[in-house]
C-alpha cells in the first residue's frame, strides 16, 4: 500500500531514508514529503518513530474532481460507518491548488458535510467537529483536479513530542532540530563517546531532542501516551500496543545508559528557564547543563570530542546580525576546535559570516523561512605545513600551455558577455582527452570550481598511460586556474549502450551535499559539480537561454523536460509574466523550485508540474507564448512510457505547436548526434527552420555538434 509522509522542505531525503529504516518497502522523496510504500503497521510505526515527519497520510480514496460537487459525492461514496464511530469527533485539513475550488477552509467544510450527511442518512448519530483534538482527522489533498481524502495517522503535526511548555521568541520544530541532529552525525558520535553543546541554546530544543535521541526515546512516545494516536476504526490498536510496549521497553534502558554530556548556554536569562522548564518536562532533569554565558566567553568543555549545534537568529522577529554569527565562529574554534559543528545559519551569507569552513552545506526551511545548514568536521582544521609545488611534467606543461592559450582567447568574449561558467578546454589535445569546465561562485566567498570530465580512452591505450595522462591533465588545470584539490570535480564518462547516454564510471564517494551558487543571463543559479553525473546547468545552451530570455518579458513560458529548470528562472527573471516548468523527477523540480527562489520569485506566477511531458501536453489546454521543448535522447522510467526522441519527436513537436498561441514561438533542441528531423512531417503543422549554429557558444566551438536547435511557429490554414 501506498502512503505519503509529509516534512519540512530540505528533509525529504533523510525522511526516506528513514522510512526505510523502520520498515517501509519503499520510500521516495518528492516535494515536501516522501511517497512510501507498505503495511499499515509500517505507517504506524513512522507515526511513533519518526524524527523528521511531520505527517503520516493513510489514504482511503483518490477520485478524480473537477468541482466542488464531484467533491462532495467522491467523499459520500465512502462508507464512514467503517471509518468513524457515530460518537467520535471529527476534524478536516485541506490543501487546494488550481482554478475550480480555491479555498482550502471551503473545501474542508465540503468533505465534513458529505461525512456528516451519511452518516445521519444511515441513522447514526451526527458527528461532531473538534479542531483541536478529534477521534479522526482527515487530510484532504487536491491538485489538478485529482483529490486525495486520506486519514492523518498521528492525530496532527508530529513534531510536537509533548514536552515542550516554554519557549523563546523563535522555536526551533523539534523534527527540524532532528534534522540539524542527524546532519551533523550525532548518534553515531554519541556511541563513540561524544558531547552535545549548544552555545545559544534558547529554549532547549536542540539539546533536548539530542539528549532523547541518544536515550533511545521514540519521539512519539510522549505525545501520545497510552493513548491511541487516531481512533479510525481502520487504526491497528492491537499493533499499536505493542510498538508502544516496546518503545516503552527502550526508553527504560535508554534512560537508565545516558551519559550527562549535554551543554546548553544563553545569555538571556527567561531563555534559560524555558529550557530548564522544557528538560524537566521532557524527562531529563539533572541530564543538561545549562550556564547563563555570553557566547563571546564560551568554555571548553570537557569532552575532547562532540558536535557543536546552533540555530542563532535570523528572521525578522531576531533581526539577522552578521557580527553575532562571526562571534559564534570565533568562539567554536577557539573553544571546540577539533569537534564538528552543524549549524542552521539564516541563509548563505550568515553562514559565510561565521567564518568556518563547511564541509558540507544544506538547504532546509524552517516554516517560510530558507536557511543554510553547514556542517563543519572538524570546526578548525589543523594549518597545513606548505609544501613546494613539484614541477610540472612535459604532458601537464603542454596541457597548462594550451589552457592558457584559450584563457587568453576567452577573456573578451567572457568579459564582453559577463560569463563566468564556460568550457576551458574540450580534449583540444586528443591523448588528453577529457573536458574542464569552470564554475565561479557568485556568493561572497568568489572560490572557483572545476569540473572536470575525462572521456574514455580507447581499449588499445595502457591503463597506466590513462591515469598518467590524466593526472598531468589534474596537475595543469589546478596550477593554471590555482584552486586546490577540493575546489575540483572529477567524472569519467563513456558512452552507454546505445551510443547516445553517458555514465559516470569513475564511480562517486559519499554525497557532499554541496550547491554552489552561479549567475548566468542575470539570474542566481545553484549547481552541484560533484553528487550528479551533470551539475544542473548546461553550459552549451547558454547562448539559446539567453535568446528566450529576451524574448520572454511580459510573455507565457513553458519549459518541458525542464531539469533544474534554469531557462524558466531566466525568463522570469527578464520579466516573464508566468512560466510554467514540466519533469518527471521530483528531484529536479525541486532544484527548480530552489532557483525560483534564490531569485524571489516563488508563487503561483511559476507553476511546477512533476509528470511525463509528452502525456501532460496532450492533455493540456492552456496556451503559451513562448516554448522551450529539450528533451532526453532516451527515457526509460518506470513511472512513463519509454521514450525515444528519434522516434517521438514528431509528436511531441506537434503536441507543443498546438499549445502555441498566435505569435508564439517553440525551440526545439536535442543532443542525440544521429537525429534526423522528420521535415516532411513538421511542414504539415509547423514552420520549421534550423538555429544550430547560432546557438553553440565560442567556447563549444571545437564540439560544434554538442546540440542541434531549431525555431518553430504554428503553420497558418
Amino acid at each position: 500500500m501506498k502512503f505519503f509522509v509529509s516534512c519540512a522542505k530540505g528533509l525529504e531525503y533523510l525522511l526516506a531514508d528513514e522510512l526505510v529504516a523502520l520498515g517501509a518497502a519503499r520510500a521516495t522523496a518528492t516535494i515536501a514529503g516522501v511517497n512510501a510504500e507498505g503495511e499499515l503497521a509500517d505507517a504506524q510505526r513512522a507515526v511513533l518513530w519518526s524524527r523528521l515527519a511531520s505527517r503520516v497520510l493513510w489514504p482511503l480514496a483518490e477520485f478524480d474532481c473537477p468541482d466542488e460537487l464531484a467533491l462532495y459525492e467522491g467523499v459520500a461514496a465512502l462508507p464512514w460507518p467503517e471509518h468513524l464511530a457515530p460518537a467520535h469527533t471529527l476534524a478536516v485539513d485541506a490543501h487546494v491548488s488550481g482554478t475550480t475550488i480555491t479555498h482550502a477552509r471551503y473545501a474542508a467544510q465540503r468533505v465534513k458535510d458529505a461525512v456528516v450527511d451519511t452518516m445521519r442518512s444511515e441513522g447514526l448519530e451526527r458527528p461532531s467537529v473538534d479542531t483541536d483534538a478529534p477521534d479522526l482527522r482527515l487530510n484532504l489533498s487536491l491538485r489538478k483536479g485529482r483529490a486525495t481524502l486520506s486519514v492523518d495517522l498521528g492525530g496532527g503535526p508530529l513534531h510536537r513530542r509533548g514536552w515542550r511548555q516554554a519557549q523563546n521568541e523563535a522555536p526551533l520544530k523539534e523534527n527540524l532540530a532532528a534534522a540539524v541532529l542527524l546532519r551533523g552525525g550525532w548518534p553515531a558520535l554519541y556511541h563513540e563517546g561524544g558531547a552535545l553543546l549548544d552555545p545559544m541554546c534558547g529554549s532547549g530544543t536542540l539539546l533536548i531532542e539530542g539528549a532523547l535521541m541518544a536515550a533511545d526515546v521514540a519521539p512519539g512516545l510522549q505525545r501520545h501516551g497510552n493513548a491511541l494516536p487516531s481512533r479510525w476504526r481502520g487504526f491497528d490498536a492491537t499493533g499499536w500496543r505493542a510498538l508502544h510496549a516496546d518503545a516503552v521497553m527502550r526508553e527504560t534502558a535508554g534512560r537508565a545508559a545516558l551519559k550527562p554530556v549535554f551543554h546548553g548556554s544563553d545569555i538571556d536569562p527567561r531563555a534559560l528557564r524555558a529550557a530548564q522548564d522544557n528538560a524537566v518536562l521532557a524527562g531529563l532533569a539533572g541530564q543538561i547543563r545549562f550556564v547563563r554565558c555570553d557566547v563571546a566567553d564560551l568554555a571548553p568543555p570537557a569532552e575532547a570530542r562532540g558536535l557543536a549545534v546552533c540555530n542563532p537568529p535570523y528572521d525578522e522577529r531576531l533581526a539577522a546580525d552578521a557580527d553575532l554569527y562571526r562571534l559564534l565562529g570565533d568562539a567554536l574554534r577557539r573553544a571546540v576546535p577539533q569537534w564538528r559543528a552543524s549549524l542552521l545559519c539564516g541563509d548563505a551569507e550568515l553562514a559565510h559570516a561565521t567564518g568556518l569552513r563547511a564541509g558540507k552545506k544544506y538547504q532546509l526551511f524552517n516554516g517560510a523561512i530558507e536557511c543554510a545548514l553547514i556542517v563543519c568536521d572538524p570546526i578548525a582544521p589543523p594549518a597545513r605545513e606548505p609544501r613546494e609545488p613539484r614541477p610540472l611534467s612535459e604532458g601537464a606543461q603542454m596541457v597548462a600551455n594550451r589552457l592558457r592559450k584559450n584563457l587568453k582567447k576567452a577573456k573578451g568574449w567572457r568579459e564582453r558577455e559577463g560569463v563566468t561558467c564556460w568550457r576551458a578546454y574540450d580534449a583540444d589535445l586528443p591523448e588528453y582527452a577529457a573536458a574542464i569546465d569552470v564554475y565561479a561562485e557568485h556568493d561572497g566567498a568568489g572560490r572557483t570550481f572545476l569540473h572536470v570530465q575525462e572521456y574514455a580512452a580507447p581499449a588499445s591505450i595502457p591503463e597506466a598511460d590513462v591515469r598518467r595522462r590524466f593526472g598531468d591533465l589534474l596537475a595543469a588545470a589546478r596550477e593554471v586556474f590555482a584552486v586546490p584539490a577540493e575546489q575540483v570535480a572529477v567524472k569519467s564518462r563513456e558512452r552507454g549502450k546505445g551510443g547516445s547516454k553517458y555514465a559516470d564510471v569513475r564511480g562517486r564517494a559519499q554525497p557532499r551535499g554541496e550547491f554552489v551558487t552561479v549567475s548566468e543571463h542575470g539570474a542566481l543559479l545553484r549547481v552541484n559539480l560533484f553528487d550528479y553525473l551533470d551539475t544542473g546547468l548546461f553550459l552549451d545552451h547558454r547562448p539559446l537561454r539567453g535568446q528566450m530570455a529576451k524574448e520572454a518579458r511580459g510573455r507565457r513560458f513553458l519549459n518541458l523536460f525542464c531539469y533544474t529548470g534554469v531557462a524558466s528562472v531566466q525568463a522570469a527573471v527578464a520579466g516573464a509574466a508566468a512560466t510554467t516548468s514540466v519533469d518527471l523527477s521530483a528531484t529536479y523540480l525541486q532544484w527548480c523550485a530552489d532557483n525560483l527562489a534564490l531569485n524571489g520569485l516563488a508563487g503561483a506566477r511559476h507553476r511546477l508540474v512533476q509528470a511525463d511531458a509528452l502525456a501532460w501536453l496532450e492533455a493540456e489546454q492552456d496556451e503559451y507564448d513562448l516554448i522551450f521543448c529539450d528533451p532526453p535522447t532516451f527515457s526509460n522510467s518506470a513511472r512513463a512510457d519509454d521514450f525515444d526522441v528519434q522516434k517521438e519527436h514528431v509528436r511531441l513537436l506537434r503536441a507543443a505547436v498546438a499549445r502555441l498561441a498566435p505569435g508564439g514561438v517553440l525551440y526545439f533542441s536535442n543532443n542525440f548526434r544521429r537525429f534526423r528531423l522528420d521535415e516532411e512531417a513538421i511542414a504539415a503543422f509547423a514552420d520549421c527552420r534550423e538555429i544550430s549554429t547560432r546557438t553553440i557558444p565560442p567556447d563549444f566551438e571545437r564540439n560544434p555538434r554538442i546540440h542541434r536547435a531549431w525555431r518553430l511557429t504554428r503553420r497558418q490554414g
